[in-house]
Parts: structure tokens; sequence; C-alpha cells
């Protein structure tokens, strides 16, 4: 809270609200800059009186929409990584303060004098871990699915990883040389095949090939040895992210993917899978495929089932993240 607090001062400050000679305004920028000073303790609330943290931040929030919205411009606010926010009081207000604002609607004249309700032109992000949104919806329930859309972000294609490396490919990448001017290190199409292929559609992963490939070699090409050489360096990393997202789900999910990389990928039902996975019927899985598809992002359930997290797929059914050098 006081990250997003004093984020929302400097933003109040460029808007030119602390300038603003309105009383009201300036006791909310006064509570806001001492959350962002001391953040929110039992101490700071029995020291200073006046709004809950979250209502003070609604309220500046508020201020900012209605600027904005005079000015013909919009709020973003990203908050990333949100499953770190393990304070339930903390994560609580937070929510609150962004979902009341964003709910707030002003009167504005429209043309012809007609008076009109419209909402703040405020947008709020909220990125980091799929099961960030079973934590939101145990502590804020209804309220937070009604305020806030979740979208899981699906895997990467290959495509993607292609059209992303394509400029590389034909044109390079200019850096600087040793006489003062610039010139351009290129991506052989193998090592851009071998990047692809060894991130699995995980940006992470794709991040760390890339990363790695670019420092193995001193030429002006990065070649497919470079992008192996660079990989064999971080093959625990690249196990160890994917062993974070099979650690972090509950027993009965992760017995339920463990059983399905068991199974031949055109033999991946879902009475194969609860067989494997030592269900006496299908319908015992119960809803773990369901979360599995829907929340997780994991697998898809279509006929037959298979993974839609390849990187997954690739650790339990393969030797990835080895890879032979040719």
């Amino acid at each position: 809270m006081q990250r997003l607090a004093g984020e929302l001062l400097n933003l109040a400050n460029k808007a030119g609200l602390s300038t603003r000679p309105r009383q009201e305004l300036k006791a909310i920028l006064a509570r806001v800059s001492s959350i962002a000073a001391f953040g929110v303790s039992l101490e700071l609330r029995e020291r200073q009186e006046g709004d809950e943290p979250y209502v003070a931040l609604t309220k500046l929030l508020v201020e900012l929409g209605s600027a904005a919205m005079a000015q013909g411009v919009m709020v973003v606010v990203h908050l990333d990584e949100v499953q770190n926010i393990t304070d339930e009081a903390a994560l609580s207000q937070i929510l609150t303060a962004l979902g009341d604002a964003l709910a707030t609607e002003i009167t504005v004249t429209a043309p012809g004098g007609r008076e009109i309700l419209r909402h703040l032109p405020l947008a709020v992000y909220l990125t980091g871990l799929p099961e960030f949104e079973e934590m939101a919806h145990a502590q804020q329930g209804a309220t937070f699915a009604r305020r806030f859309l979740t979208n899981t972000l699906r895997p990467i294609t290959d495509e993607d990883m292609q059209a992303a490396l394509q400029g590389i490919v034909t044109e390079g990448w200019e850096v600087p040389d040793q006489r003062g001017g610039s010139d351009y290190v290129v991506l052989d199409p193998a090592a851009r095949d071998a990047i692809i292929d060894l991130s699995k559609g995980e940006p992470f992963l794709f991040q760390l090939a890339g990363a790695y490939g670019w420092y193995a070699g001193d030429s002006d090409t990065i070649t497919r040895e470079d992008v192996l050489a660079g990989w064999s360096l971080v093959e625990s990393e690249a196990v160890s992210h994917v062993c974070r997202i099979l650690d972090r789900l509950p027993e009965r999910e992760r017995q339920f993917i463990e059983a399905m990389a068991q199974i031949d990928s055109g033999r991946r039902t879902l009475t194969a899978i609860a067989a494997a996975a030592g269900y006496a019927t299908p319908q015992q899985s119960g809803a773990v495929p369901q979360r599995l598809d829907q929340i997780r992002g994991i697998i898809s359930r279509g006929k037959p089932y298979a993974f839609r997290h390849r990187a997954v797929e690739a650790y339990l059914t393969t030797d990835w993240p080895r890879i032979e050098a040719d």
C-alpha cells in the first residue's frame, strides 16, 4: 500500500492536484502521504484520525480520474506480481480501493445540456500467478468477480516466437563496435528454431534461452551451438521454473497431471486419466480437470485431453530440458 500510495501521489503532482486550493483535496493528499511514508499500522491508525487507508486511496483515485476526464486522458494502474501481497488486510484494502474507484460514476453534461452518469477513465490491471484469483475470491468474493475480469494467459505459440525473432534473423540487432560506430549481430535460423524448441511457449524460458545464447558466443552470428551452450548453463533454472508450477498445485491436481503424463497423447481421455490416477470412476476426479483447464491453464479438456502448458508436458514426458548437440 505504501508503494501504491506513493505512485498515486506522484501522479497527483503531475496532474496538478497538489496546487489546487480545495481543503478536502488537501486532506486526502495528506492522508495518502502518511500511508506512503509509514504504511498502514496500528500506530498510524492511533496517531492520526481520518479515513481508513482504502477510503483515502479511493478518493485520490477518483480525483485523478476526474482530472484525467477533464484533460481527455486515462489513468492506468498496473500492479504486477499481485500474488505476493500476502497480508490479507492489505490485499483487501487495495482491492476495495481499486474496485470502488472503478465503480464510481460522476455526473457530466452532454451535448444539449443533458446530464448523464459516466464512469471515470480508469483502467486497472492486476497481473500475477493464476492462483491470485482464488486468493481474491476467498477474501472479496462476489465483489471481486463483479469488478475484475479474469483472463488467464495461454502459452505463446511457436508462430508468435518466430515473429518476435524475425527481425534479428533478417536484419540483425544493432550493437556498438570498437570504433565508436555500430555493427549488427544476426540470429541464425537454426539458432532461432532451437530457442523456440527449448522455450515450450513459456516467456520466462524464452528469455533464458535467448539471453544465454546471446552471451555464449563472440561472433557476429548467434548459432545453434551458441544457444545450446548457453542453455546448458540454465537447465537447472528451467527445471526449477516448471517444478514451481507443479509444486503450487494441490495434491489432487498434481496427481491428475502426473497420471495424464503417463498416457500416450492420443489416448488421454478422462476415463483413462482417472484410471491412471487411481479413481474408480471418472466422476471421482470431480472439478480437478475443469480447474486445471479454466483456472490453471495447464491442460485442455478436448477429445482427447491435451497439455496446454507445453513445458510441463515436456518435463513430465521427455528428457527436456536436456537437449543433445548435433
